[in-house]
């Protein structure tokens, strides 16, 4: 049984292995989500590490998937910090291990996710992902409007450029 929990702070530091280990697999399986091949769990540690204090400070909302004690996904809130977008929030870095992939964990991390926005006030969610990538069909299956797309706009893990979707949802 899959569990979708909020960690701390504290419990992403306790996790960093294998929220490491999650990226380092979306990376190396061609998913462009900001970094570059090769990509090993060692070269995520700076990355998780910043998503942990951010959370610390609460910037940052951090969402996993676990299953049997052991996280195959993760998805995060980032809050807008300007005082005109206080009803805003960016929805990053949905991540499911390609060994977990089909087993349906990214509705209820999305679920879980829109939801703790709303409840902290949020009305209006965005996020950005490669365009003809996977990703874009599951946003749009779980009623994410699309909003345009960007050619060029950055780089899958091989050096290849992406055309990226921009997506938006009203929460409230």
């Amino acid at each position: 049984m899959t569990a979708i929990r909020m960690l701390n702070e504290q419990q992403t530091l306790a996790v960093l292995p294998d929220l490491c280990d999650v990226l380092a697999d979306c990376v190396e399986g061609g998913a462009s989500v900001g970094f570059m091949s090769p990509f090993t769990p060692a070269d995520a540690v700076p990355f998780w590490q910043g998503v942990a204090a951010a959370v610390g400070r609460g910037e940052v909302l951090l969402f996993v998937a676990e299953t049997e004690g052991r996280i195959d996904g993760t998805v995060q809130i980032g809050f807008a910090l300007k005082p005109n977008q206080p009803h805003r929030a960016d929805l990053m870095k949905l991540l499911v291990h390609r060994r977990a992939r089909g087993r349906g964990l990214s509705r209820p991390l999305m679920e879980t996710a829109e939801a703790e926005a709303a409840r902290r006030g949020r009305s209006l969610l965005v996020l950005d992902t490669a365009t003809g990538e996977p990703a874009e069909r599951i946003y749009e299956k779980l009623g994410w409007s699309r909003s345009g797309v960007i050619p060029d706009y950055a780089l899958f893990p091989d050096g290849r450029y992406c055309d990226t979707t921009v997506f938006y949802k009203r929460i409230r």
